[in-house]
């Protein structure tokens, strides 16, 4: 859901790289073993812009000189998430991987979403053409809430229940791509332009709760975690990090229980989790953005946890089901 960002105005050194005809990717400066590094590709939520965030520098100083964090600005980032799709971010992002591994041979490369960022994640390892995407060493979902329950928790039912019926008139009609009514959109989202097709995709409306971005509702039956986390692959080991405190979920939602039942649904289907590193975050915030530093190097540290784990080879040798 909604990251907005609450940090004042600054400026910090790194690199942009430009990956044509319009993606880009943030890196900040640190010391670097050599320019053959390996890439941690951190992807956003709704609104966010690079530097939006300020937990993904902490995790840029906490790696080791063989790991590199880079932020992707996708075409998407900012106010123009409605009129793109999770689809066309993991494209993008496929493109970014490429890049790096152009750039840097031989390097590991993991991506880490945040919010929505997570539902990206979730499209490029397994959602439509994953195959025909570059592989990843890892996946790390930082935060992922469902934006179907985040929005039947701030909104009223009779409020929600219209803006879905006129969005999905709209897409049986072939105005998929027109915008809804701001009427519809700003009390939630503020002024933005959003698809109809958009907005079905992440309010994913009953009965059959299709949208595309509706991987983490916690509803959703075995069958489809089955083909959504039953499909990460085994040489792509997954950390998830859900905050304890994040006001996008529902408070009906059990947060321990959900994130279990996303783990066994892995391991199930012999993917890998690191059990150790992983699970909730306590006393997060969904963005972490002015949490104390204790909560965000809680985080951190579990990032660089399984970083040295990929690196040791150890989900490979111990199939990734360490600690509780």
């Amino acid at each position: 859901m909604d990251s907005n960002s609450d940090l004042p105005a600054g400026a910090h050194p790194g690199t942009l790289h430009f990956v044509p005809p319009s993606l880009s990717a943030f890196e900040p400066s640190k010391p670097l073993a050599s320019s053959n590094v390996n890439t941690l590709l951190w992807i956003g939520g709704l609104f966010d812009t690079p530097l939006s965030l300020a937990y993904p520098l902490e995790i840029a100083k906490a790696l080791g000189s063989t790991w590199s964090l880079v932020t992707g600005n996708l075409s998407s980032a900012g106010k123009s998430w409605g009129v793109s799709s999770i689809a066309q971010d993991a494209e993008e992002m496929a493109k970014l991987v490429a890049y790096f591994k152009e750039k840097r041979p031989g390097g590991k490369v993991v991506i880490m979403g945040h919010s929505t960022g997570c539902q990206d994640c979730m499209e490029y390892v397994v959602g439509a053409k994953a195959d025909q995407r570059p592989p990843v060493d890892g996946v790390i979902l930082q935060a992922p809430v469902s934006d179907r329950e985040a929005m039947d928790h701030h909104m009223p039912k009779a409020f929600i229940h219209e803006a879905n019926q006129l969005a999905l008139k709209m897409c049986r009609e072939g105005h998929d791509k027109d915008a809804m009514p701001d009427r519809l959109v700003s009390p939630l989202f503020g002024r933005v332009a959003i698809t109809a097709k958009r907005w079905v995709d992440i309010a994913s409306p009953a009965p059959d709760h299709r949208g595309a971005d509706d991987y983490f509702s916690s509803d959703l039956s075995d069958e489809r975690l089955n083909n959504t986390f039953g499909c990460i692959p085994s040489s792509t080991p997954l950390l998830l990090l859900y905050s304890g405190n994040d006001d996008s979920v529902p408070p009906e939602v059990n947060k321990d229980d959900l994130v279990f039942r996303w783990i066994k649904i892995v391991e199930r289907n012999s993917g890998k989790v690191d059990r150790y590193n992983g699970s909730i975050v306590p006393n997060a915030s969904h963005n972490l953005n002015g949490n104390p530093s204790t909560v965000v190097q809680d985080l951190v540290k579990r990032v660089v946890g399984y970083i040295g784990r990929l690196d040791s080879g150890d989900f490979h040798a111990s199939g990734g089901s360490t600690g509780t």
